[in-house]
């Protein structure tokens, strides 16, 4: 089965292209079918490439999705046209009413900001405990799962020495998990942060179970039963120069930055970067629409009983 998208929204193309099903409205229509309600709330300043990012994982698996597209009510974006988000974004207010089968929070690339300086810090709480009576399962990623971290159990995150920056082995430490199923004994993925959830205090946290983690750059997924969520801090559903475009945009802004490790063949960056990541980017989206398509009730007034 296909994702659900406006045939304007950019995405749309970009997914025909490679081969991603795609619907429009119309087709979408004649499906006697209960399409699952996912909402991507976007705090990345480019919004179309993450959206299309997330559409093409979600968008894989044989389950019909219908995408809703958010952004927070009190923050206007500057670096993404005001007519693509006033086309397809909806502000948090006003579908606060509606209830969701899963929400994916992105990141954001604010991370030198206390959680409380974020200008939009009360409402993305909002969110979070919103999430509690009207999402089925939640997806934090990156800064947005250390925000929910912040406010679910009071863990803040701390400040790397220095960026943590390039694609690590990552150790698969819970093998028997729904949202790991198919993943082999470790992986490759893509990290790109300043700042890091130190593994002690994970594990000190009642309910908390890591799934994967680094000897290098620490944990990645965990799993937060009691929430309904997951939390990834490193990206899957990066493309395969998105950490070489980072490293030319520093580059050029005359940042102190080093080559991504493990990225570019032989660390030259003149050469093409491979993807050595993309199919475990599937499995993990994959598995975790798969988990709420076996668990989300039918009857979306339901969610959050």
């Amino acid at each position: 089965m296909p994702i659900r998208l406006p045939e304007d929204l950019p995405a749309f193309a970009v997914l025909e292209a490679e081969g991603v099903m795609v619907m429009g409205e119309d087709r979408a229509a004649r499906q006697d079918i209960r399409p699952l309600q996912i909402a991507l709330l976007n705090l990345m300043p480019e919004k179309i490439l993450t959206e299309t990012q997330f559409a093409r994982l979600i968008g894989a698996t044989p389950l019909q999705i219908e995408l809703t597209l958010v952004r927070m009510s009190e923050h206007t974006p500057k670096t993404t046209a005001p007519e693509h988000m006033e086309s397809f974004y909806q502000p948090f207010a006003d579908i606060r009413s509606r209830k969701f089968d899963g929400l994916i929070v992105t990141g954001a690339p604010i991370e030198h900001l206390a959680f409380d300086d974020v200008t939009y810090w009360d409402e993305l709480r909002a969110v979070f405990d919103w999430s509690q009576t009207h999402v089925h399962s939640t997806f934090g990623v990156c800064w947005g799962a250390m925000a929910m971290i912040r406010h679910f159990h009071g863990v803040d995150k701390h400040m790397l020495p220095k960026k943590a920056f390039g694609c690590f082995r990552h150790r698969n430490m819970a093998p028997a998990s729904p949202y790991l199923r198919g993943f082999s004994d470790d992986c490759i993925i893509p990290v790109s942060r300043w700042t890091e959830m130190r593994e002690a205090e994970i594990e000190a946290l009642p309910g908390l179970v890591q799934l994967l983690g680094s000897d290098e750059v620490g944990p990645c997924l965990v799993e937060d039963p009691d929430h309904r969520a997951l939390y990834v801090f490193n990206h899957l559903e990066y493309d395969s120069d998105t950490l070489q475009r980072e490293h030319q945009r520093d580059v050029a802004a005359g940042r102190d930055i080093g080559v991504p490790v493990n990225y570019f063949p032989d660390d030259d960056p003149t050469r093409p970067p491979l993807n050595r990541w993309r199919s475990h980017a599937h499995l993990l989206y994959g598995n975790w629409i798969n988990e709420i398509y076996q668990t989300t009730p039918y009857e979306l007034a339901r969610i959050g009983d």
